[in-house]
């Protein structure tokens, strides 16, 4: 019996890597589990391309005190020397980031303020395809040595095969209901430019927000992925009501009234059929499409839900959406001027919509012009 015990008397070190977690707490777990064998390494983190915007982005990091760069963006133009690594496609070793003393860049000053002394830079891809990079960030000077880089490298791959999974699975579960979403009468009524502003404007919210509603950098690009999908439920209205020119009855309001819940189920049904229903995050997707018509003051749909009772991430898609529906052309009414649909989102501040989101647009309108210059309606070109 002893003998037989023996055979089972190691733990795998990295087990808690196949538990349903999200992806920061992973990272940490393995920050963690790296330290046992290199104590200097203080930082873990990671940024992923937006090759739509050609920006870089903050995903996620081990770091359990602030870190230096959250909800943090630049244009991979303002990176030249991220830009070198990338273009090179071998990963980059700073033993003192005193070199970077004089530089201008708010990411370089921002982790010189934290007292990060050296760093080592890992470029990752997917099929060939560049996806982002991993930061090795230390607060010690020159600590690298090409032997623990050796190691360092394995651990490398390891992250950008969590990190890749993910974001696999997450577009995975995206092809999922868009394919759902375009197989019905549904097909029509989103175009992709309004499905590209709708996300935008969402990340751009959560950004602004994120220090003063503790919103994660993993859970801002969740939210930015999964806030076009907002309207899902949809797919479960009839196109007598969906597509009716007129006013609907009293009848017909209260059918389509039903579309967050059928939003919830459909993507309930999705992400069992898909073995995805203990996915990280997947809780986001769920509550934008059933409760991105609830109102600050208790007078939405379908639950009443008042204030902070809607989540953060309902309230954020519900301003992205009702700015750029008013902003857009419809068939039954042309699209508005910024500054009407300004007035009008501030107006619903504190009683449709939650004000804190409205603000953060309101603060931001040069940026909200960018997004629309870049997604503009097909139609409009």
């Amino acid at each position: 019996m002893t003998q037989q015990k023996d055979l089972f008397s190691h733990q795998d070190t990295l087990a808690k890597l196949h538990d349903s977690l999200p992806l920061s707490d992973k990272l940490r777990f393995l920050h963690q589990v790296i330290r046992k064998d290199f104590p200097f390494i203080d930082r873990l983190s990671i940024a992923l391309l937006d090759e739509k915007t050609n920006t870089l982005k903050t995903y996620t990091h081990s770091t359990e005190e602030s870190d230096p760069l959250t909800a943090y963006e630049v244009p991979l133009s303002a990176a030249p020397s991220l830009r070198e690594i990338m273009q090179n496609r071998r990963p980059r070793l700073v033993q003192n980031l005193a070199i970077f003393a004089s530089g201008a860049h708010e990411h370089t000053k921002r982790l010189a303020t934290k007292g990060y002394q050296a760093s080592y830079t890992m470029p990752f891809y997917q099929s060939g395809t560049f996806i982002g990079f991993i930061f090795f960030n230390s607060l010690q000077p020159h600590p690298f040595v090409p032997k623990i880089l050796l190691r360092i490298d394995i651990y490398g791959h390891l992250i950008a095969l969590m990190v890749i999974n993910e974001l696999t699975a997450i577009r995975t579960l995206l092809s999922a209901v868009r394919a759902a979403r375009d197989m019905t009468h549904y097909r029509d009524i989103d175009t992709g430019s309004h499905i590209d502003r709708t996300a935008y404007y969402a990340r751009l919210i959560a950004r602004e927000i994120a220090a003063h509603h503790n919103i994660s950098d993993e859970q801002i690009e969740h939210i930015f992925m999964f806030s076009p999908l907002h309207d899902i439920g949809k797919i479960g209205i009839p196109d007598s009501i969906l597509r009716k020119p007129g006013k609907l009855d009293e009848a017909e309001t209260k059918v389509m009234m039903t579309h967050p819940e059928k939003g919830r189920e459909i993507i309930n049904i999705i992400l069992r059929d898909f073995g995805l229903d203990t996915f990280g995050h997947v809780d986001i997707m769920r509550n934008i499409a059933e409760y991105h018509h609830e109102a600050i003051d208790g007078s939405g749909y379908p639950r009443g839900l008042k204030g902070d009772e809607i989540p953060i991430e309902a309230r954020i898609s519900a301003v992205a959406d009702v700015f750029d529906a008013l902003t857009s052309r419809r068939a039954y009414k042309a699209p508005w001027s910024n500054k009407e649909a300004f007035t009008m989102i501030g107006r619903l501040a504190d009683t449709k919509l939650d004000r804190d989101c409205v603000e953060a647009m309101l603060k931001n309108i040069d940026k909200i012009v960018e997004i629309q210059q870049r997604f503009r309606d097909e139609k409009l070109l």
